[in-house]
């Protein structure tokens, strides 16, 4: 009885019978003409990996060259990187199942690092093992982002000022903590153009500069939003690009409102006595001192009243309860003069109270809330 089998095409060694699947695959280089074992592994390369690998690396940052443009790896060193590259330039051949491998990194020197790989797998139930070794290059540069900051680039200034006054430590210290959150916040999101390239305290102020326009509006928005106030922009041509576009640098003028929270005012229109001033986002917002009633300015007066700023809650001195004479007034000594004083009563005093926190001003003797309750 004849028996029909497959032969080599090269050798002429009868083939074993290959499964369905193997024959249908069109990735195997039998697919067509099947080779016998023997030719098969002459031709067979199991790992193809390249002679050399060249990484770009800032020297500043860290951050690696990767097709067109710098890329932030979180790398620990430059051996992280090298692992990384060539992990990604090594290819294993499609047959080859159960594939296991490992990387020994040798740092030859600075910029040389020497990657041993190493490769085990089974072919047509042959197991397989491999190793090569690729040289890694490392190129250091200064990427895109580092050569601005080093230069000082900057696209917009963000100014923060304060009508008819400098603006406090607590708003100059909270702009700078918010500038640096929206740039943390924009890192974190993949966004390599953003920086904070200088911040400078002026004698009525504080000018930040940044290195994009969205930044700067950020920062002024956010300002505005938790303080009140203001914000005016201005473009300014500073050169064009490549392309001849034209490239403009903005100026973010922000404008605080000339009263704060914990600043005791008079108002000049109004004679229902002085306010502590609670807010000064939209309409400022208040507490009237003699009577404790809730006070907000008018639409037209917005965050800026007609007043005269009498003094803060910081300005205020510890003074001893005399006697409490009536639901609208109560004695305390002057802590002056130390003589016994019928001051207005508001609706906060706490007639239990041994002391209260008191402003002495032109416009006279007035109790203010615990800053502890306030």
């Amino acid at each position: 009885m004849s028996e029909s089998r497959a032969f080599c095409p090269r050798c002429g060694d009868a083939v074993p019978e290959r499964s369905a699947s193997d024959a249908n695959s069109p990735l195997r280089p039998g697919a067509e003409v099947e080779l016998c074992d023997s030719c098969y592994f002459e031709d067979f390369d199991f790992v193809d990996a390249p002679n050399r690998i060249d990484v770009r690396v800032c020297a500043r940052c860290g951050a690696v060259y990767r097709g067109n443009r710098w890329v932030d790896v979180g790398a620990d060193d430059y051996t992280d990187i090298a692992i990384e590259e060539v992990s990604e330039a090594l290819g294993v051949h499609v047959d080859v199942e159960d594939v296991a491998w490992q990387i020994d990194p040798e740092q030859v020197d600075q910029n040389t690092i020497r990657m041993h790989c190493y490769f085990t797998g089974v072919v047509r139930g042959t197991p397989v093992d491999e190793q090569v070794t690729v040289p890694v290059k490392i190129a250091r540069q200064t990427c895109t982002r580092c050569g601005r900051i080093a230069g000082d680039y900057y696209a917009s200034i963000v100014q923060i000022r304060a009508e008819d006054r400098t603006p406090t430590t607590e708003e100059i210290e909270r702009a700078k903590a918010i500038a640096n959150a929206i740039v943390a916040d924009m890192e974190a999101t993949g966004d390599r153009n953003a920086f904070v390239t200088e911040t400078s305290e002026t004698d009525d102020g504080l000018n930040i500069r940044v290195s994009t326009n969205k930044i700067g509006k950020k920062i002024s928005n956010k300002m505005i939003e938790e303080f009140g106030g203001t914000v005016n922009d201005a473009e300014t041509l500073v050169t064009e690009d490549e392309d001849g576009n034209e490239v403009y640098r903005v100026t973010f003028a922000v404008r605080l409102p000339p009263y704060t929270p914990g600043d005791v005012i008079d108002l000049a229109a109004d004679d229902g006595g002085p306010v502590l001033v609670r807010s000064a986002r939209g309409n400022l917002k208040g507490v009237r001192v003699t009577t404790g009633e809730r006070y907000e300015a008018s639409y037209e007066e917005g965050n800026s009243p007609d007043a005269r700023r009498l003094g803060s809650l910081e300005d205020a001195d510890e003074a001893t309860v005399v006697t409490v004479e009536d639901d609208n007034a109560v004695q305390v000594l002057d802590p002056e003069t130390f003589q016994a004083t019928t001051v207005a009563r508001p609706d906060y005093f706490d007639a239990e109270a041994e002391t209260v926190p008191v402003l002495k001003s032109r416009a006279g003797l007035h109790i203010l809330p615990d800053e502890s309750d306030d």
